[in-house]
């Protein structure tokens, strides 16, 4: 058998030459200087100190050295390997010191302001621009009237000409209430109000012509919650009645109201349609506040407000249906009015670029500070 090998010089083994080691310490040390940053500190020790660093790795190398020669190879490798995680340890902790300086001046809390500071508050947009289409309407003459919110069915559906068939008195669309004892099956022929009609039937009713009244009010309605839809929300409606009413006047109405809510320029279209409490009825849309109209056939210059259609749909109008007039107690051979309604949720969507309607409704103050306390 063979004696071991006595003769064997450890330098010559590449990992543990001096000159290697010095490198790979001076290697570490030059990138934990310039770390500027506790992960990029992170990362240096990782590779410099980790497992599979060059001194690691030099270090497992003298394992296969025969005895006499680990010690001086061990206290090389271990020396260099003491003054990298010292190195370490030094620029964590001044980093560590340099971030908590920084966090003190960043996120700095006086605490010598009062405790008890009240922010400044805001009024709901909805409010607000509620109030402003009513004081639009006063201001040419029109009384503000208002009506309960549960309602009978007669002065919901009945006299506003919608029948017994008709799908908005479907469970679908309409909140029934439960109204004492009923029989099994049968309705108790109240309703929270689906619209604010009622309130102008309610006004013929308890008023003579000439009649000019806005309505505005909540209402309530089978839909899902979503950033275009409420189950409760704001709605306005107007009513006249007079001798003469003509569409004209409808339309030189929607035209002076358009304009004091959006601007001058700002006018109206009417396109046929049918509601059964006006005939003849028609949908109304403004002209895009935005583009004016200008983006249509444009493709260079596309208008996200009215999708480059230029027109924007607000509501329903037309004629009081005689059948309405006859119902209230008012002739209609004598008398004519028109009536139109909208939601002032969608309304605050188009002046304000509201994209989701659950935010009118979630009581957040950071979506009604913005709007300030205007009044």
């Amino acid at each position: 058998m063979s004696a071991p090998n006595k003769s064997y010089d450890p330098v010559e083994v590449e990992a543990l030459k001096p000159e290697e080691i010095d490198r790979a310490k001076s290697e570490a040390l030059d990138a934990v200087a310039a770390a500027d940053s506790l992960e990029a500190l992170r990362e240096v020790k990782a590779a410099h100190a980790g497992d599979r660093s060059p001194l690691a790795l030099a270090n497992r190398e003298i394992g296969a050295l025969p005895p006499h020669a680990k010690a001086e190879a061990g206290k090389r490798v271990g020396q260099a390997r003491g003054a990298v995680n010292k190195a370490l340890a030094a620029r964590q902790e001044q980093l560590e010191h340099e971030r908590d300086e920084r966090v003190l001046v960043e996120e700095a809390v006086d605490v010598t302001l009062p405790y008890d500071r009240v922010t400044p508050g805001a009024r709901h947009p909805l409010t607000t621009l509620s109030e402003r289409i009513e004081d639009i309407f006063v201001a040419m003459g029109y009384e503000v009237a208002e009506g309960p919110e549960a309602e009978t069915e007669w002065f919901n559906f009945d006299a506003l000409n919608l029948g017994p068939d008709h799908p908005a008195r479907s469970m679908q669309d309409t909140f029934f209430v439960e109204a004492g004892k009923q029989a099994a099956g049968e309705d108790s022929g109240v309703v929270l109000r689906t619209h604010t009609s009622p309130v102008q039937i309610r006004s013929m009713l308890d008023r003579e012509p000439p009649l000019y009244v806005i309505c505005p009010g909540r209402v309530f309605r089978s839909d899902e919650l979503d950033a275009t839809h409420t189950p409760v929300f704001n709605q306005v409606e107007l009513l006249a009645v007079d001798e003469g009413l003509t569409m004209a006047d409808l339309k030189g109405t929607l035209d002076h109201m358009v304009a004091e809510l959006f601007g001058e320029g700002v006018h109206t279209r009417l396109r046929p349609n049918y509601f059964p409490f006006t005939e003849p009825s028609a949908e109304m849309d403004m002209v895009c506040y935005k583009c004016r109209g200008a983006s249509v056939g444009d493709p260079d210059n596309p208008c996200r407000t009215c999708s480059s259609e230029g027109w924007i749909e607000l509501g329903g109008c037309g004629m009081v249906n005689p059948r309405v007039l006859t119902a209230c107690g008012v002739d209609p051979q004598k008398y004519s009015g028109f009536a139109f309604g909208f939601g002032i949720e969608r309304m605050l969507m188009f002046r304000h670029n509201v994209e989701d309607m659950r935010d009118m409704v979630e009581g957040d103050v950071r979506f009604t500070r913005p709007f300030g306390m205007e009044i």
